[in-house]
């Protein structure tokens, strides 16, 4: 109990910090990083949804081929799922959470993770851009666009489309169950 009343206390004043200080924002971004392990524990002792929006609004959930463990190259499988839509699509987060990374990487190019509720992270891939502004530290709900769909990666022979990977504690799960209609 008591680790969890200083865990809250120390969350708090990080919270008063970066949501008062006035100054640079340079300096703010450092406050708001050096809070971020806080906030996601925060997030993380919450249930995780059972239910999350669809991240491109513009595809229906039905829509969408389960490829899910379908073959890849290297003996892989495919940890997600495919939404095709035409390039540029806005791309929303599919839960509220913070963004813990973005970056590029040879498999998804320009990629977004997403740390939300019972310590599940979220994985938008194959991205042609990143929403502007977007930075490490935000936060986000299924209001927020995160980027836009695209071919990047080892997506680039392919019709643009965003990779969506869930992973929990023990790996990667099948998004498709969790994937509901935006309302």
């Amino acid at each position: 109990m008591k680790k969890l009343l200083i865990l809250a206390a120390l969350t708090f004043a990080a919270f008063f910090i970066v949501n008062n200080f006035s100054g640079d924002d340079e300096l703010k971004d450092v406050a708001n990083n050096t809070t971020l392990p806080f906030k996601m524990a925060m997030l993380a002792a919450k249930e995780p949804e059972a239910q999350i929006a669809m991240p491109v609004r513009t595809v229906k959930v039905k829509s969408v081929a389960d490829t899910w463990h379908a073959p890849r190259p290297n003996e892989r499988t495919h940890q997600g799922q495919d939404i095709f839509a035409p390039r540029g699509t806005a791309v929303y987060s599919a839960t509220e959470g913070y963004v813990f990374r973005i970056g590029q990487n040879s498999l998804g190019g320009n990629n977004v993770w997403i740390a939300g509720a019972g310590g599940r992270f979220y994985y938008y891939a194959h991205l042609d851009k990143f929403a502007e502004n977007l930075k490490q530290g935000d936060y986000v709900t299924n209001e927020t666009i995160i980027g836009y769909v695209g071919t990047t990666g080892n997506a680039k022979d392919t019709p643009p489309h965003l990779h969506f990977g869930v992973y929990t504690s023990t790996g990667a799960i099948n998004p498709l169950p969790l994937l509901t209609e935006q309302k």
